[in-house]
């Protein structure tokens, strides 16, 4: 049996070039995580992996949808070789069974690995370089300067944080964080 595997990397990614791929290579069933290639978790990578019999040959687009490092693809790889399973890259031509294809396995692994840790360089750069620039990172506050303000009058006026938290509807962190964030007040 032919069994598929595809990953996109986020949630905004869409997954239906590799799906297409893999159902015109004629995979009778397709496992699909949404899930960066560095992620442990990979839900359905473990279920496509139990589900694997010998005789049955993995099938994915490209070779970097399935380890996290170039380790962890040569185990990967090597534990499919021992239990009898076959593999195939759509986008690399790859025969594991060869001295040949190992190595170009190996290589591909490699370059997948460089390609993954100089993606990981220009994301820092470019966030350092938006710090620069004064963006600021991370989700928009909840409540507004005018709101902090109109809640820091309150609580010194008497109320309690919570009341004030529940009235804005925001958690009494996310009050406090608005207040520190909007001239630096302090948790009580």
């Amino acid at each position: 049996m032919r069994i598929g595997y595809a990953r996109v990397s986020t949630e905004d990614q869409n997954s239906d070039l590799e799906l297409t791929a893999l159902k015109q290579a004629g995979c009778d069933k397709i496992f699909t995580d949404k899930a960066t290639g560095a992620n442990v978790k990979r839900p359905e990578l473990a279920n496509c992996l139990k589900a694997l019999k010998a005789g049955d040959v993995l099938t994915v687009w490209k070779l970097d949808r399935l380890g996290r490092s170039l380790r962890d693809l040569i185990a990967l790889l090597d534990d499919l070789k021992a239990r009898g399973v076959a593999f195939r890259s759509l986008t690399e031509p790859i025969e594991a069974e060869t001295p040949t294809g190992r190595t170009m396995r190996q290589m591909v692994g490699i370059l997948a690995e460089l390609e993954r840790s100089l993606i990981q360089e220009r994301t820092k750069a470019g966030r350092v370089a938006a710090m620069a620039r004064g963006v600021r990172m991370g989700r928009k506050p909840l409540l507004s300067a005018q709101q902090a303000t109109h809640a820091r009058k309150l609580i010194e006026q008497g109320e309690s944080p919570g009341h004030v938290a529940k009235s804005l509807k925001v958690s009494r962190r996310m009050l406090y964080r608005a207040l520190s964030l909007f001239n630096g007040a302090t948790k009580d």
